[in-house]
């Protein structure tokens, strides 16, 4: 399993939401590149980001801060929010990304979904936010009509390789991660699953290493000091 270790982008900072609120956001360290730079020296191959600003224009404000992030870590580097064109996409991936994730547009638009597929296959990750048991769209503040399974099998069929997927209810929270969601989802489908929220500890690691996930997102357990990336990265081999 891999470690995907978590920079979410504010204002060119690494930021962190509680429960995806930006009323209320961390601030954790005004240059995200030494944030990756110390994820790689910990042993991580791996980089996961959020521009939570793009998420709410859709647009790149700060494509400046993730050209660097792709090109001086030497990480494998995906990133989501507000992907919503094929324009903003094609930016992304130029800029060196080598995974860019669909969020709400993936759910709205399928025709969006299709041609961004069609164009750049496996370098497209969905990602699906779980809420209450239904997919969640616009930054988490509405509930689709899809629950959790009837999406994963759709996008399945429809060709996608990769899906992020969060239980908002435990993102931030530090309470631990929702290990029977995932162990359910892996059991049913083929897709490389990513779980993101709430892994908090090497038991979260380790339990989602053994139901067979194809990775993990580490995000503000790393920034309190709860994991240490390099025994996530062991613990997740």
């Amino acid at each position: 399993m891999l470690i995907f270790p978590a920079i979410d982008l504010y204002g060119g900072k690494a930021v962190r939401l509680y429960k995806g609120d930006y009323k209320q956001m961390t601030v954790y360290n005004d240059d995200p590149l030494a944030v990756a730079r110390d994820f790689k020296e910990q042993g991580a191959s791996c980089l996961h980001i959020v521009d939570l600003e793009g998420a709410k224009t859709g647009e790149t404000p700060n494509i400046d801060t993730v050209r660097a992030l792709a090109k001086e870590s030497g990480l494998f580097s995906e990133i989501g929010g507000g992907i919503r064109s094929l324009e903003v996409a094609e930016k992304y991936i130029s800029s060196g990304i080598n995974r860019i994730i669909l969020g709400t547009a993936a759910v709205t638009d399928e025709e969006f979904l299709k041609a961004a597929l069609a164009e750049y296959g496996k370098k497209v990750a969905v990602g699906i936010d779980i809420k209450d048991g239904f997919v969640a769209v616009k930054g988490w503040t509405e509930n689709s009509a899809y629950d959790a399974f009837t999406f994963c099998e759709k996008m399945q069929k429809m060709g996608v390789d990769t899906v992020i997927v969060t239980d908002i209810s435990k993102d931030g929270a530090m309470q631990g991660t929702n290990l029977g969601l995932y162990e359910e989802l892996s059991k049913r489908f083929t897709l490389n699953i990513t779980a993101s929220g709430g892994v908090s500890s090497l038991g979260d690691v380790k339990n989602l290493r053994k139901a067979n996930l194809y990775a993990a997102i580490i995000g503000k357990a790393y920034y309190t000091g709860s994991i240490s990336i390099r025994e996530a990265v062991e613990a997740a081999k």
